[in-house]
């Protein structure tokens, strides 16, 4: 009996011990519980860079950008009214002094002196004639009176001068650039070159005979019944003249019959002289160009509040008709042989 409890005791020991030396069975893990998602973290704020300041109409460099493309704007407006816009005009009078001439032509009712029947002067401006030089391709209608105004519309005679063709010495100015620069070339005429001039006495043929500047000799006094014609015009660089150009030519065909004469130099009004100028023409002119800074500093204060294109859809086109205007009125202003 007590061999048997004994066996028994053993038995379980070694159940026990086979129990302890075999591995316990691996229990499987669990999954560990999900963490919850970081919350994305915020970028720090970055202040932007601060933008370029722009100046302000209180600001001084506000008015001196305003005021230099103001002024750009009207140089770039006197330059195209003298280089195109005045060529054109010149182009029109022209057209329609030619036509008015020929009538007159054909009527035998175009001026032949200062006076038109018995008391009244020549109106200013009236066609009187056609001066050509074909050496340097010049053919112009010749209008009455040598002021600015005139000269715009061509080359004009001087009204104390007797009509070219007649007896005594004929003046004829004429502009060097601007509206058309009918007299531009007549630097390049020389000693024995043909001009002829049709008037309402028929045609009288012309030889040159000297270009004189100031501080050069006098052409050869005239003699009784002989006739000299004489163009004027600026020398030297165009807008900037250094003096006066003349071209004397004496008449080689017969002398016309010579009307008498009523004006003399001295009552030459100043404006009709050589580089004459009107005086008068430079408030019109100083109030053009005020209006004309007036638009540009508006134009500006649009583009700083309207934006760029709406300010140039504005303001452009205003600016181009007042420049063109203020260019016109200031040639008008400037010598007459500009």
């Amino acid at each position: 009996m007590s061999t048997d409890t004994e066996s028994a005791a053993v038995d379980a020991t070694e159940v026990t011990e086979v129990i302890r030396r075999e591995p316990a069975p691996r229990q499987p893990r669990r999954p560990a519980p999900a963490r919850p998602p970081r919350t994305p973290r915020r970028p720090r704020s970055r202040l932007p860079a601060p933008a370029p300041r722009t100046p302000a109409p209180r600001d001084g460099r506000w008015w001196l950008g305003a005021a230099i493309l103001t002024a750009s704007l009207l140089l770039l407006s006197f330059v195209a009214h003298v280089a195109v816009l005045s060529t054109a005009q010149h182009y029109r009078a022209q057209t329609i002094a030619y036509s008015a001439l020929r009538e007159g032509l054909a009527k035998a009712e175009t001026p032949v002196g200062q006076l038109v029947g018995e008391e009244d002067m020549t109106p200013i401006g009236t066609p009187v004639g056609l001066l050509e030089a074909p050496s340097i391709g010049l053919s112009e209608v010749m209008l009455e009176g040598s002021s600015s105004e005139v000269l715009r519309s061509g080359i004009g005679h001087r009204r104390d001068s007797v009509m070219p063709g007649q007896a005594g010495t004929a003046v004829v100015l004429g502009r060097q650039l601007a509206y058309g620069g009918p007299f531009s070339q007549v630097n390049r005429l020389v000693p024995g070159d043909e001009i002829t001039v049709t008037t309402g006495q028929g045609t009288n043929t012309f030889r040159v005979v000297s270009l004189r500047r100031a501080g050069d000799p006098m052409p050869q006094a005239l003699g009784r019944g002989e006739g000299r014609l004489e163009l004027q015009t600026a020398d030297g660089l165009a807008l900037f003249p250094s003096g006066v150009l003349h071209v004397d030519a004496d008449l080689v065909s017969k002398a016309q019959q010579t009307p008498s004469r009523v004006m003399s130099y001295p009552a030459l009004p100043p404006d009709e002289r050589a580089m004459g100028q009107n005086g008068a023409a430079w408030f019109s002119a100083f109030f053009a160009f005020v209006f004309f800074a007036a638009a540009g500093i508006g134009m500006w204060w649009l583009w700083r509040s309207w934006g760029r294109w709406h300010a140039w859809l504005v303001g452009v086109p205003v600016l181009i008709v007042l420049g063109v205007t203020t260019s016109d009125l200031v040639m008008n202003a400037l010598p007459n042989l500009l």
